[in-house]
């Protein structure tokens, strides 16, 4: 099977297809992959955003109720199903019509005091959403004022050619954020009690308190020039309880530090803290805007709640946005005191559903490429073996019919529809069966003609030579003339036949010189004058010009004499045979024309065959042995030629011997 024909053309179309599946698949998972990728980072972005929107709901909203037009609003701008759900799975909101079931997997946890940080990985350390200000929130009245003391600050540092913008923090408390310009004061350094390491913020403003809920303020200034932040201080059991309004850890009798005044004055009559360096002071004031009501508050309940879990006394403290900090060793504590805090003021945890993830299907389903691969390899081997079956009939029509003909049927044929290759080999087998058929009936002819031509002077000579034996007749020497010829005959045909042989296998030695074709032709008309005048016929000669030709001027007499001799033959009485010779182009041309009866059209094609006579019963009166006229072409071929007949029946023939000139031919 691996010689099959078959075999070969379905195993190539496999492993065609293969490689072309193969290469289509990789091409196709690498283009995939990467439009997965890129649709991921869009998923990615847009879950982030819906997830973002929905955090500052919770965190502003103390409920989920009325987040359904705020649903319905994300749904529209993102184009996909939103859903949100309790963790109990009862519907808060969702964008689709008609109430259809959830989707078995969410996407995200919406919660504001435990932020997913894959969809928010700016989220805070401590996982609270930013915006969830709960207590700190400033009302309006306190907005206002504060907006108004910050607007004047950012008023005074611009006439300064200082750059400020105002910025709100979550709680609605203002703050400035400075940017580079020509008088930027150095930065101011941490607040007593914060984390080693923090980065200071420029007017940053701390509200601190300690364990036991008194408040402090002071402002950080980016130039301290006035005096220091005051180090905050705490109530330990078995202290002296503090005066409504002291400060804690001051001396007893000491007043209340909070200011009185504008931003950054040191209370009166409170010891001045060891001076630091300081810069030269600023005509602006860089102080924050001290802490209001709402906040001290907050930060009062937000002290309790951390003291409970760490166990002592804390510094809590406001940054400049309004959001409580404290010391890095107790940032854990703060986050749980923070959660407890804002817990009544945030919105519970919810189950967000987008619609991009209702199914949970694999983005490339391996089960679906393997069919597909499949359906493909049984079509391609399918078609393969419809293909290769219809290519391999034709083959094997023609075998057998080679098989037929070895075994002796010269009429083996083969019926080929198919156009192309296929149908050009069945044509080409029909051709050569044709001819190998052709040419075994001219081999039997051949034998045939070549038994019956030495059949019969073999015959004469036995036949009078057992005559002159048993003393019938007289071996004289008419008798020996006769035997005589009738040898010279077989002579003459052998010599044809050696002759032919040696044209067959490329052997006939030529030997050729320059020959001047006037003279040739009018040696030859000589010696053929004598037998056309014993058959009173006219023999002329002509010759146009003055050719000539490279060749051998013994064949070449041979074949032309042979073509005056069939003349001299076949012409009868009173009629005339004519030998021209003239140049055509290159060529030159030697015709031998008769007025004899002529060749039927359905016999010129075999005029040059070899024994062939148009009068079968091969009677010497009426022709020869059959190889004058196979040997003339034999010679033409020899030098270079060719040799061909024209005739009508009743007007004679012509038969014309076309050879290449001699360059040297004037």
């Amino acid at each position: 099977m691996r010689h099959s024909l078959l075999a070969r053309l379905v195993a190539s179309s496999v492993l065609i297809a293969v490689c072309s599946i193969t290469a289509t698949a990789w091409l196709a998972a690498r283009g995939t992959s990467g439009e997965i990728r890129q649709r991921q980072g869009r998923t990615l972005a847009r879950d982030a955003r819906i997830n973002d929107a929905l955090l500052g709901y919770a965190a502003s909203h103390p409920r989920w109720d009325g987040v359904g037009e705020t649903v319905r609003g994300l749904a529209r701008q993102s184009g996909q199903r939103v859903a949100l759900a309790t963790e109990g799975g009862t519907r808060i909101a969702d964008s689709a019509p008609g109430r259809p079931p959830l989707p078995a997997r969410p996407s995200a946890v919406v919660d504001p005091l435990a932020v997913d940080v894959s969809l928010g990985p700016g989220a805070a350390t401590d996982r609270i959403d930013a915006r969830a200000a709960g207590p700190f929130r400033l009302p309006d009245p306190e907005r206002v004022r504060l907006r108004r003391e910050v607007d004047a600050q950012a008023a005074c540092l611009r006439r300064e050619g200082q750059r400020a913008t105002v910025l709100v923090g979550p709680g609605g408390r203002p703050y400035l954020r400075r940017e580079g310009g020509p008088t930027d004061p150095p930065q101011a350094t941490n607040p007593p009690g914060a984390p080693s390491g923090q980065e200071p913020s420029p007017r940053a403003a701390f509200a601190r308190t300690s364990g036991g809920g008194a408040v402090r303020f002071a402002a950080v200034a980016e130039t301290p020039s006035v005096s220091p932040t005051p180090k905050p201080s705490s109530t330990e059991p078995g202290e002296e309880p503090r005066r409504p309004g002291a400060t804690p850890g001051a001396p007893p009798g000491a007043p209340n530090p909070v200011p009185t005044g504008g931003p950054g004055e040191r209370p009166a009559n409170r010891p001045a803290p060891t001076p630091e360096p300081v810069a030269p002071p600023a005509s602006c004031s860089p102080d924050a805007p001290g802490p209001t009501t709402t906040e001290r508050r907050a930060l009062d309940q937000l002290a309790a709640l951390v003291r409970q879990c760490h166990g002592s006394r804390v510094d809590v403290w406001l940054d400049e946005t309004g959001t409580p900090a404290a010391p890095a060793s107790a940032a854990e504590c703060l986050a749980t005191a923070r959660r407890a805090q804002l817990k009544p003021y945030v919105a519970p945890a919810a189950l967000l559903y987008i619609g991009s993830r209702e199914d949970g299907a694999p983005a490339i389903d391996p089960y679906g490429i393997a069919g597909v691969t499949a359906v493909i390899l049984v079509l391609a081997v399918g078609v393969s073996v419809l293909v290769a079956t219809r290519l391999a009939r034709p083959v094997r029509a023609v075998t057998a019919a080679a098989r037929r003909m070895r075994g002796g049927d010269g009429s083996a044929r083969v019926t080929v529809r198919a156009k192309g290759e296929v149908g050009e080999l069945g044509a080409a087998f029909n051709e050569m069966s044709e001819h190998l058929d052709r040419m075994e009936r001219q081999r039997k002819a051949m034998v045939s003609d070549v038994s019956h031509e030495l059949r019969t002077p073999l015959s004469n000579i036995r036949g009078w030579l057992e005559a002159a034996q048993d003393g019938v007749a007289d071996l004289g020497p008419a008798l020996t003339a006769s035997l005589v010829e009738e040898a010279t005959l077989l002579q003459h045909i052998v010599d044809d036949l050696q002759q032919l042989a040696l044209a067959d296998v490329g052997r006939l030695r030529l030997h050729p010189e320059p020959v001047d074709v006037a003279d040739l032709v009018e040696q030859i008309a000589t010696v053929y004058r004598a037998a056309a005048e014993a058959a009173e016929l006219a023999l002329t000669a002509e010759v146009t010009g003055r050719p000539h030709l490279d060749a051998d001027p013994v064949r070449l007499r041979q074949a032309v004499g042979n073509l005056l001799a069939n003349a001299v033959r076949y012409t009868p009485a009173g009629g005339r045979v004519s030998l021209r010779a003239y140049a055509d182009g290159d060529d030159v041309l030697i015709e031998v024309a008769d007025t004899g009866p002529g060749i039927a059209p359905e016999h010129l094609p075999h005029v040059f065959d070899r024994f062939w006579r148009a009068e079968k019963s091969r009677s010497r009166q009426t022709g020869g042995s059959g190889l004058g006229l196979a040997i003339v072409r034999q010679l033409a071929e020899a030098h270079g030629g060719s040799a061909a007949v024209r005739s009508e029946p009743g007007r004679g023939a012509t038969f014309v011997l076309r050879l290449p000139g001699s360059p040297d031919d004037a």
